[in-house]
């Protein structure tokens, strides 16, 4: 291609580029030059340091001086800045410094249609990587996937993982093992004597899915029979609707004698909890709760077992991924899991009697 034939000539002149000095010099998008560098360096025709691009050296070695991440900065996208996500920030934010990087932050909404417009942004404001956490469950997601593949950045995705390409290689990502933590309420709860454990999960979370999952494995783990229990979804808490929703769980549970739930997340479960007071069921002397999220189950009375998921270990391992990658273009793709933990307090009981009536 023309274009990165003037880039590779423009090289061969001064030996360093930066990015923002070849889109001027090529008239092309940000986007585009790191698309060209990236297909360049696999080639091994050039190499790739921090905020551009470089001859590579007669031995093929690298110069740790330019290869470093020092300085650099990272876009980080993530859907809200008000729940879950400030903790995960904060946590990249103190990895980054560790590195001497700069986390550029930027928050979207579970109801944005299109993340591109963002992380274009991000991209046109020259960072060295990408951190994000992109919606899924919308038309644009692959489009997405495919245009952070595309960019010549190294990105890693926030509790997401997607794969792109012709060949469906997956993306560099940073997860938690929402099933496990599931797993461990579920293991819990039985251990206390519960037979009968139920699942409720919040209608709009793209975290559902995986603690559903954990629910099952670890309830057909424990030879529990979930088909007379509780398996329901409710609106956000914020709903008026959610009310009526809480009341046919209640419900439920009396219908099936169910003892004890496993509710994502904090401010469903503590809905349920106020509920169950309103309707004179005690919590946990009639029913045993266990939130998933600890956000602010802790804060509330009774204070709320919760499965806490490492928000700030997801931040700071994502910032660690996207260093290393700025540090060795070749290194093989890592997708990691991080194992949440179990914070008991007051609303779970041991099982001593029937269930309720």
């Amino acid at each position: 291609m023309a274009r990165r034939a003037r880039l590779l000539e423009q090289l061969q002149r001064d030996g360093v580029l930066r990015v923002s000095d070849l889109t001027d010099a090529l008239g092309a998008s940000t986007v585009t030059i790191r698309r060209d560098i990236a297909q360049l360096a696999s080639e091994g025709l050039v190499r790739r340091v921090h905020g551009g691009v470089a001859l590579p050296t007669a031995d093929d070695t690298r110069d740790p001086e330019l290869d470093s991440p020092s300085g650099g900065s990272v876009g980080m996208l993530v859907p809200s800045l008000d729940y879950y996500w400030p903790h995960v920030a904060r946590g990249a934010e103190g990895a980054a410094r560790e590195l001497d990087l700069k986390i550029v932050l930027r928050g979207s909404s579970y109801q944005t249609e299109d993340d591109r417009p963002q992380l274009n942004r991000l991209v046109d404001q020259g960072v060295d990587a990408l951190i994000v956490a992109p919606r899924m469950d919308v038309p644009t997601a692959r489009l997405t996937i495919e245009w952070l593949a595309g960019t010549g950045l190294p990105v890693v995705l926030l509790e997401r993982t997607a794969h792109a390409g012709p060949h469906h290689a997956f993306l560099e990502s940073v997860v938690t093992d929402h099933a496990q933590g599931a797993g461990m309420a579920v293991r819990h709860l039985t251990g206390l004597g519960h037979e009968k454990v139920g699942v409720v999960l919040a209608e709009p979370s793209p975290t559902r899915p995986h603690v559903r999952r954990g629910w099952l494995e670890a309830a057909d783990d424990c030879g529990l029979d979930v088909t007379g229990t509780v398996d329901m979804l409710v609106p956000d808490a914020q709903s008026p609707d959610c009310r009526a929703a809480l009341d046919r769980v209640i419900d439920r549970c009396l219908e099936t004698g169910t003892t004890a739930l496993l509710v994502h997340a904090d401010a469903e479960a503590i809905a349920l909890v106020e509920r169950c007071e309103e309707r004179h069921l005690s919590v946990p002397g009639d029913l045993s709760v266990i939130a998933y999220d600890d956000e602010v189950a802790g804060l509330f009375s009774p204070a709320l077992t919760a499965v806490r998921p490492p928000r700030g270990s997801i931040g700071a391992a994502a910032v660690r991924l996207a260093a290393d990658r700025l540090a060795d273009p070749r290194r093989p793709v890592h997708r990691v899991m991080i194992s949440p933990s179990l914070r008991v307090r007051d609303s779970v009981a041991a099982l001593h009697r029937p269930a309720v009536r």
